[in-house]
C-alpha cells in the first residue's frame, strides 16, 4: 500500500496545500488593502467528511460495561456565518488587524499539520523498523 493511500495522510497533506493557498489569498488581502472597491477574500476549510465516514473512524464496544461513543461529532459551538467586514468610504473591506490575526491563525496552524504528518511518517518509520 503506498504511502499516498492511508487517509490521514492525504487528509493531512491537503489540508497543509489549503493552509498555503490561504496564504496566498490572505497576502492578497493585505497587498490590496488601499485599492478602491477591493473586498476582502478567504477561502473556505475543506470538508473531509466523506473521507472520514469511510475510514470508519467509530469506537467499538467490545463489553457491555464500556460507554458508548458519542456519533455525529458535532461541536457545541455555532459558527458565525455573517461576514462583518468594515467597508471604508472607499468601499474597501481589508482591516489589517483581521487580516494579520487571520495570517498568524493559518500559519500556526499550518505547523500543527506539517508536525502532525512528520510525526505519523516517523511512526510508520519505526512500525517498518527503519
Amino acid at each position: 500500500m503506498p504511502i499516498s493511500d492511508i487517509p490521514i495522510l492525504s487528509m493531512l497533506r491537503e489540508r497543509m496545500q489549503w493552509h498555503q493557498a490561504r496564504q496566498q489569498v490572505l497576502a492578497e488581502n493585505v497587498a490590496n488593502a488601499d485599492t478602491s472597491n477591493y473586498q476582502a477574500r478567504d477561502l473556505a476549510p475543506p470538508n473531509f467528511e466523506r473521507q472520514l465516514s469511510v475510514a470508519s473512524l467509530g469506537l467499538a464496544r467490545t463489553d457491555s460495561n464500556h460507554i458508548a461513543g458519542q456519533t455525529g461529532g458535532g461541536s457545541q459551538f455555532a459558527t458565525d456565518g455573517t461576514g462583518h467586514y468594515e467597508i471604508r468610504p472607499r468601499g474597501n473591506s481589508v482591516s489589517h488587524e483581521d487580516e494579520m490575526m487571520k495570517v498568524a491563525a493559518n500559519q500556526m496552524d499550518f505547523e500543527a499539520v506539517t508536525s502532525l504528518y512528520t510525526h505519523s511518517l516517523a511512526l510508520i518509520k519505526l512500525a517498518i523498523g527503519k
